[in-house]
């Protein structure tokens, strides 16, 4: 592994979607040789045809099926931590970070399989511009504290994404130029199928699960942070980020669970991302390069069914998280106390008891990353996980 680029793809169909990728890298002139692809997927599916994929490709990578994620588990001595991938969710990007940590990459990439990169952009190239940037870039708030990633033509499309309160919604928006630099995650927005939960699309009149109303490049005006104090949605489909923000950006066990809450784990893994930017003085920056997000079809009450369990909670975590961490100075520190504000909580929510787990699952990654490179994150890890 000579590459100083993790990429991490969630699979179990569509993983041919990594040629356009690396075709574009191609044509952009990006070495690929910098890549290592992570391809996480289960053990029903072809992992042989998936590694083969790669060397067809030229590109050094590995396929970890839950078997395999197991084996790595042991492989590290952290056995007592296979835990906190859940199986058969999307939340299994989670197990790149975990890749990421025991190795030297300096940088990670989320790419979802059902997308394709716009031949547009050079995707490499252009998340790497973002993560360099120095210089005034537009920075967006609100009054509600919620910054839609959409607002650019929200007055044409109407839309708002995936994981964006109701209760924050027909704000008033403020925007000013401002001076950035330390930019640790570059998020790239996305075409055609837009990223909206459920209802949001039942309202949109579709019951596939894909919504009538698309985005095209016209609705991107160029690249902007959200303000300090504010949040925004984070989507994993096509995201990049540095390896310093891992300690802080765990997608949370989705899916697997007693209350069946499901669909949150970038979203909320966003939200820990944001306010430790925030107490750290680090930025995120949200644009380009764009990706055709080509969602296949499905039934939208499915989608619909995951996500109930948890939209009060939605409401909510950011407003528990936004209280604490301001004295921290490490991402561990920051998502340390996040951790115990839920672990610990009194909460009256419906599914309030879910908050609790989660703030449990995040002591241990903690714990977790602190097993795999020791004094990596010491004063801020439990001892050991909960059996």
């Amino acid at each position: 592994m000579s590459g100083d680029v993790c990429v991490i793809v969630p699979t179990i169909r569509e993983f041919e979607c990594m040629r356009t990728y690396f075709e574009n890298a191609r044509d952009h002139d990006f070495d690929l040789d910098r890549l290592h692809v992570v391809l996480v997927t289960e053990d029903f599916c072809d992992t042989d045809e998936m590694q083969a994929m790669l060397d067809e490709e030229g590109v050094d990578g590995r396929v970890f099926d839950g078997s395999a994620r197991e084996e790595w588990f042991e492989a590290q001595g952290v056995p007592e931590y296979n835990h906190l991938i859940p199986e058969a969710s999307h939340a299994q990007t989670s197990f790149g970070l975990l890749y990421m940590w025991a190795h030297d990459f300096e940088y990670g990439f989320f790419i979802d399989d059902d997308t394709l990169p716009h031949p547009d952009f050079d995707f490499f190239g252009s998340h790497f511009e973002n993560l360099a940037y120095e210089g005034t870039i537009e920075s967006v708030g609100s009054d509600e504290r919620w910054v839609n990633v959409l607002y650019q033509n929200v007055d044409e499309h109407g839309l708002y994404p995936r994981g964006y309160p109701y209760s924050a919604m027909d704000e008033e928006v403020e925007t000013e130029d401002v001076e950035i630099d330390d930019v640790v995650a570059s998020q790239g927005l996305w075409t055609n199928v837009p990223d909206l939960d459920a209802v949001r699309i039942l309202m949109d009149g579709d019951l596939q699960g894909q919504a009538q109303t698309r985005t095209s490049t016209d609705d991107y005006e160029g690249n902007f942070v959200a303000e300090r104090g504010n949040y925004l949605t984070v989507c994993s489909m096509n995201l990049a980020f540095r390896r310093e923000v891992i300690p802080a950006f765990y997608q949370l066990p989705m899916d697997e669970n007693e209350w069946d809450v499901g669909r949150f784990d970038d979203i909320w893994s966003g939200l820990f991302l944001k306010r430790a930017c925030d107490v750290l003085d680090k930025r995120i920056v949200n644009g380009n390069p764009l990706c055709e997000h080509n969602k296949a079809p499905r039934s939208t009450f499915s989608d619909l069914n995951n996500e109930v369990p948890g939209l009060e909670l939605n409401e909510h975590v950011w407003e528990i998280i936004d209280e604490v961490g301001d004295d921290a100075d490490t991402y561990a520190g920051v998502f340390a106390a996040m951790a115990d504000a839920l672990a610990d909580g009194d909460f009256d929510y419906e599914n309030a008891a879910f908050l609790n787990y989660c703030g449990e699952f995040m002591q241990d990654w903690l714990s977790c990353l602190e097993h795999i490179r020791p004094g990596s994150v010491t004063e801020h890890a439990p001892a050991t996980a909960d059996d």
